[in-house]
């Protein structure tokens, strides 16, 4: 039985897990500087010791209203990919959890809309359902319908 280890969080109330090993670290709230003309699921930027970094609003790439920035915190989840780190912004951070593959099941038909093409897979996960986002999907910079 293969196992792979989920980073979980939440945005806007529903659990969401990201393979660990895409998972390069996760940080509190900072000062984003904004990018003009970008588009509407970009936070801003950000410095990680020396390196810029792109802040994406995991609400705006789920098709829900952007994030004010400036009430509160967000968490950042830096995700990585061959040689760039981007950060996906979130409302809570969770536990890693150990999942069996075959507890896997596919998204299911009444989860539409732009949510649709970031999760792989679905999980229950302490009597809720975790959705298995497709790292790649989630930091793709063109934009999405």
């Amino acid at each position: 039985m293969a196992t792979v280890q989920y980073a979980t969080f939440e945005v806007a109330d529903q659990l969401f897990g990201l393979e660990v090993n895409r998972v390069q670290e996760v940080l509190s709230f900072s000062e984003y500087t904004p990018v003009p003309l970008a588009p509407d699921y970009v936070g801003g930027l950000f410095n990680l010791r020396g390196q810029v970094i792109a802040a994406l609003d995991l609400q705006v790439r789920l098709g829900l209203p952007p994030r004010d920035l400036t009430a509160g915190e967000a968490m950042n989840v830096i995700v990585r990919l061959e040689d760039e780190s981007v950060s996906l912004l979130v409302d809570r951070i969770g536990d890693v959890v150990e999942l069996d593959d075959a507890a896997a099941e596919p998204p299911p038909d009444t989860l539409a809309g732009p949510i649709r093409d970031l999760i792989t897979a679905t999980f229950p996960v302490e009597n809720r359902l975790m959705l298995a986002l497709d790292a790649r999907a989630a930091v793709r910079t063109e934009q999405t319908a």
